[in-house]
């Protein structure tokens, strides 16, 4: 009796050994998520960024914004900040990096790095209809409207003063463009992309482009806080891949014409 069951015992170990030997294979393990990077925008620089009917951002750097995350393998939250501290915001956190039709100058760079240039501009000069002036010269003595802080303003004070009274400044360009349809000012300096965009749908009727007077080249770029090395490689590969996927040329010529 004693026999039997001991080879029963054994027998059933056997059985159970041989169940247990093949170990069930690990689940995967799920793949990482994709890093989430906070994006500042201040959407009142239609074509570039405005705030739709729907409540939702809509524009060329919005959507450039997505296609270059997604070519970069990350996540982007895109967060309406006002231009007066859309800076401040990187500086202390609330934003990642930023992509609001920035200007690359040397004086942003002291405080800030910058990512490839996507975009190539300059400034234009914008009067009531009919009216002309021969050069930037001419501006002296007028008022003018312009966006804080942007490159309009810098043209502005050069011509200007620093301190000038003549100078109104406003939070959007929009709001700038509208003062001199009203009659504020005499004259307004302003990126072309939006100046162009804004006369287009607006202010065909009541407002003209100085033709001539030529301002230097400036550039666009998003902005990472400064030493942000490894964000600023992902932005620059996503950046070089969208352009030499054609996904750049897309975005750009729907809302730009064809270039």
């Amino acid at each position: 009796m004693k026999h039997w069951v001991k080879a029963t015992m054994v027998a059933l170990s056997v059985v159970l050994a041989a169940c247990g030997g093949k170990q069930e294979a690990e689940p995967a393990k799920a793949a990482a998520e994709p890093q989430v990077y906070r994006m500042g925008v201040n959407a009142a620089f239609a074509p570039f960024e405005s705030v739709g009917a729907d409540g939702k951002l809509q524009g060329f750097e919005i959507e450039l914004a997505q296609a270059v995350a997604d070519a970069a393998g990350i996540k982007v939250e895109m967060s309406n900040t006002p231009w007066e501290g859309i800076f401040n915001g990187l500086a202390n956190g609330d934003s990642d990096f930023l992509m609001s039709a920035i200007t690359i100058t040397e004086q942003r760079k002291e405080t800030m790095d910058f990512t490839e240039p996507y975009f190539e501009a300059t400034q234009l000069v914008v009067l009531p209809k009919g009216k002309q002036i021969a050069n930037a010269e001419a501006l002296k003595g007028m008022k003018v409207s312009v966006l804080t802080g942007s490159t309009g303003d810098t043209i502005a004070q050069k011509l200007l003063g620093a301190t000038s009274t003549d100078i109104k400044r406003f939070e959007s360009l929009e709001l700038a463009l509208k003062e001199l349809e009203n009659g504020g000012v005499q004259a307004s300096i302003g990126d072309n992309g939006v100046v162009a965009n804004f006369i287009k749908y607006n202010g065909a009727d009541k407002l003209d482009i100085v033709e001539g007077i030529d301002f230097d080249k400036e550039y666009y770029g998003m902005a990472v806080r400064k030493g942000d090395q490894a964000l600023l490689d992902k932005l620059n590969a996503g950046i070089r891949k969208v352009k030499e996927d054609g996904t750049f040329k897309s975005i750009h010529d729907k809302y730009f014409g064809q270039s």
